[in-house]
């Protein structure tokens, strides 16, 4: 082995560990992607294998595993070479243990899910590459009619999408009522492997409880009083494609332990049968829940929270990106009106004014109203509901403190609040009432114009 492994290659080679192949892909197709040379191995066993018949720049490893352990793995592998950079990757209960490694070899943890911009800047300070011309592409493939996208905000959910949907690893969409994760769960099955699959979509919360399983797993004829035939369930229709499971936060501590092993093996069974099936779905779960929280009060399995959390896309808010507003309003007027209609000035200027708590799909309503009423002729302020109305109808607020000034205020409290939370992201974005997603982009903005973050 050579004394320093940084020295190896002009595209750093890395191995990846883990036990999770849904992890495993997400890790391998993202860092290929950003035009890393990566080899990946199922177990600490498996990787220290790799590592005697091979050379590599950095290994990143899963902490908790069968057999070795990532923490015995690392022990074992600064053994056999004791410069190689390792980068760990845990949950929240195994962090501990992960900043003990620290002290073992481990150049860094990463807690999961990963965020792939602090993956990618772990990896760079690591191995000393250059940054990836990739770290923020565009998105290659084309976005449907149907999804606007105009604010940098979304623009980098779906680059985050365009990146996670050709690996096979599971993700979690997070973020308000209305704000379109089912959208973005149609964009990321339409980009991956299964498009010519089934996308086989089930709300959680829509389906009582006693018959949540039945729809999921299937049942055999007789397995209850109603059972009159044989019914194949959702998980063995999206077989070779992808099931998408909606308000994920409502279902049974019952269903999350069988919804558990489906997640770990693929295996289920129907009801009334105990004959062992099998799907290769691979899985999208979608909540406007926070599952941490729930997680913490006992009522969300934290195993099946990291199962199905391998990767998390936030979609913000609307207000928190105004830019697409009037473009979304535009669309759904156009779609309503077959584009005979158009809005007033006064319309146009006060829509961004009101926060829109239903997000994307209470702007949706408002259009197919205006719409109704105006005869799909100019569509004005009296048009919109009275709640929307009310703020449109507001003068415009001149004596605001002009955008310079309030972004200063802005970045002053996003400053403040990282100080007060040790420079966690993601608590001081809930302490300020904003995603994760929006306040990376705010520090990137703030590099970018040259404040110290």
């Amino acid at each position: 082995m050579p004394s320093d492994t940084r020295k190896l290659a002009k595209s750093p080679r890395i191995l990846i560990v883990d036990d999770d192949a849904g992890q495993r892909s997400l890790l391998n197709s993202f860092l290929k992607s950003q035009g890393f040379d990566t080899v990946t191995a199922d177990s600490g066993e498996r990787a220290l294998e790799t590592l005697r018949g091979s050379e590599f720049n950095m290994m990143i490893s899963d902490v908790r595993m069968p057999g070795i352990s990532g923490l015995e793995t690392l022990r074992r592998a600064r053994e056999m070479n004791f410069n190689l950079p390792i980068l760990l990757v845990t949950a929240y209960t195994d962090i501990r243990d992960a900043v003990g490694a620290m002290r073992d070899g481990a150049v860094n943890y990463l807690a999961k899910p990963i965020d792939l911009d602090e993956l990618l800047a772990a990896i760079q300070k690591a191995t000393g590459a250059a940054k990836p011309v990739a770290l923020k592409p565009g998105v290659e493939q084309k976005l449907p009619a149907n999804v606007i996208a105009h604010s940098p905000l979304m623009q980098a959910v779906f680059v985050d999408a365009s990146l996670v949907a050709p690996s096979e690893s599971r993700v979690l969409l997070t973020g308000e009522s209305g704000v379109g994760k089912e959208v973005l769960a149609d964009v990321i099955h339409a980009w991956s492997a299964r498009a010519n699959g089934p996308l086989v979509k089930v709300n959680c919360a829509a389906i009582p409880e006693n018959l949540l399983e039945t729809e999921l797993f299937g049942h055999e004829k007789g397995a209850f009083t109603s059972a009159v035939a044989q019914r194949i369930g959702r998980f063995e229709e999206a077989n070779g494609g992808t099931i998408f499971l909606d308000e994920i936060g409502d279902m049974s501590a019952q269903l999350q332990a069988k919804l558990l092993r489906v997640t770990q093996n693929g295996c289920f069974n129907r009801v009334g049968s105990n004959r062992e099936l099998q799907t290769n779905a691979r899985i999208l779960a979608a909540t406007n829940k926070n599952l941490e929280d729930m997680v913490k009060a006992g009522t969300f399995r934290e195993d099946l929270f990291y199962r199905l959390n391998v990767v998390e896309l936030n979609i913000p808010s609307l207000r928190e990106r105004p830019e697409d507003i009037l473009p979304l309003a535009t669309h759904f007027i156009a779609e309503f009106t077959q584009g005979k209609a158009r809005f007033s000035s006064a319309l146009t200027e006060g829509l961004a004014r009101y926060s829109w708590p239903g997000n994307v799909r209470e702007l949706r309503n408002a259009m197919e109203r205006a719409a109704l009423l105006s005869r799909g002729e100019m569509i004005l302020p009296e048009h919109l509901p009275a709640r929307v109305r009310a703020v449109v109808e507001q003068a415009t607020p001149a004596v605001l403190p002009d955008a310079h000034r309030l972004e200063e205020i802005e970045r002053q409290a996003i400053m403040q609040g990282l100080r007060e939370h040790e420079n966690n992201r993601t608590e001081t974005a809930k302490a300020l009432g904003i995603s994760r997603r929006a306040l990376i982009y705010k520090l990137q903005r703030y590099r970018e114009a040259g404040f110290e973050v």
